[in-house]
């Protein structure tokens, strides 16, 4: 399989840096904001965002981790029951304004998912979406508020973002499939 570096990590830095600023800048200050991370990229890149808007505008917002394992239109055909692991939501979501986060968006389902399983905690004010890498081929009507990178990617390629969070190093790659 050919590998790809398409972000090393200060450029992952540097975009988290640009993302948080976004976020402030679109909400005028971290007041009322929650960053939810979508279980398991997503949760340590919400939390490098909350920290960076921490550093910007004195303030921390609530973070949470959303798990969405239960919600996915897929798990029936993955061949074994999904592994339910703990959404921690520290506060009501009603009347908030919600930034979900995860580290790659494709087709769009896993953020269906994960809009649905917010739901289920309460009625926020306006749910936004961030994202570390748009890879595009978009399957439903999902578009991300807060990019990273905006990558053009075929069905052949795969993208693995390494956080040192999960695997010890920070970086983006493009896998190319050697198979049709």
């Amino acid at each position: 399989m050919a590998t790809k570096s398409v972000m090393s990590s200060s450029e992952i830095d540097r975009a988290l840096t640009r993302m948080a600023h976004e976020i402030v800048e679109k909400h005028k200050g971290a007041s009322g904001l929650v960053l939810i991370g979508i279980r398991t990229g997503g949760a340590p890149l919400a939390s490098r965002l909350t920290e960076k808007i921490a550093l910007a505008e004195g303030s921390k917002p609530p973070t949470g981790i959303l798990d969405i394992n239960l919600y996915r239109d897929d798990w029936s055909r993955l061949g074994q029951h999904p592994v339910v692991r703990k959404t921690e939501i520290p506060l009501s979501i009603d009347d908030r304004n919600i930034v979900l986060v995860d580290d790659v968006i494709y087709t769009g389902r896993t953020i269906r998912a994960a809009l649905d399983a917010l739901m289920d905690f309460g009625r926020p004010k306006r749910i936004q979406l961030a994202v570390l890498v748009d890879r595009g081929r978009r399957e439903l009507p999902i578009q991300p508020d807060f990019v990273g990178i905006r990558l053009q990617t075929s069905s052949r390629e795969r993208v693995n973002v390494y956080l040192k969070e999960i695997s010890g190093r920070d970086e983006v790659v493009i896998e190319q499939s050697q198979s049709a």
